[in-house]
């Protein structure tokens, strides 16, 4: 599979929606996820990413400009043990809650599927990394409709055990700005992953659109100890 700098691949797409990059870092020494999120619409926009006691969760920047809370309030990242739950919506409380009752990560995403937002029928993406005592592997999931037709819902599984030092894949929901907006295709794209997290936070955010960026999400886990760093960069303040 070819290589792509994931810099240049978000500056080429002023819509890439919502985005998850898992990886290990170019040392080797880490786990790393990175998640983004973006928006067109006023609502969609009025979001700031906040830390919670096993992860993270979106919540207004502004409250009083909250207009609809479902599908944009929800908890992207938690953490279950030694397993980091990432994922653009409320099915990671779905997979957080069935891994803890001892299903799969894709046995727990076989009740859920796109999001019910005629007529873009987002895909819900989600990724899970497990690691522990010195082991890492991940895998990531694309749930989407059959270009764009809501009678079937299409399920993809992919898993990385053992991943290769400096790359990560990077899985987005949608192709590119549009009406409806075209939902993401294919494999997700193998990128590189640098050592450094502010370097991979800094170079994230400043190639996301301007007008469009929201809020991201990065953080490196050690492999080793499971000590974790973690940035958050807010677009919009409380």
């Amino acid at each position: 599979m070819k290589t792509l700098d994931i810099y240049e691949e978000l500056k080429s797409n002023s819509y890439p929606g919502r985005g998850i990059v898992i990886g290990k870092s170019k040392d080797g020494k880490s786990a790393v996820t990175a998640y983004f999120i973006m928006g067109r619409s006023v609502n969609s926009r009025n979001r700031v990413f906040t830390e919670t006691s096993d992860g993270i969760k979106t919540e207004a920047a502004d409250p009083s400009k909250l207009t609809d809370p479902h599908l944009i309030i929800y908890s992207p990242v938690r953490v279950l043990g030694n397993k980091t739950i990432v994922t653009n919506g409320d099915q990671t409380d779905t997979i957080y809650e069935l891994m803890d009752k001892q299903q799969t990560f894709e046995q727990s995403l076989r009740n859920r599927e796109y999001e019910d937002d005629c007529p873009n029928y987002t895909p819900r993406i989600s990724g899970i990394m497990h690691v522990e005592n010195g082991t890492y592997n991940y895998a990531m999931s694309i749930l989407k409709s059959a270009d764009g037709n809501p009678d079937c819902c299409e399920r993809f599984t992919f898993t990385y055990t053992n991943p290769v030092a400096g790359y990560g894949h990077f899985i987005h929901t949608y192709m590119g700005d549009g009406n409806p907006l075209p939902s993401f295709e294919g494999e997700p794209k193998k990128v590189t992953i640098p050592n450094d997290i502010d370097e991979f936070t800094n170079g994230l955010w400043n190639s996301l659109n301007e007008d469009n960026k929201v809020s991201l999400f990065v953080r490196y886990i050690d492999i080793e100890s499971g000590n974790t760093v973690s940035r958050i960069v807010n677009k919009y303040t409380k």
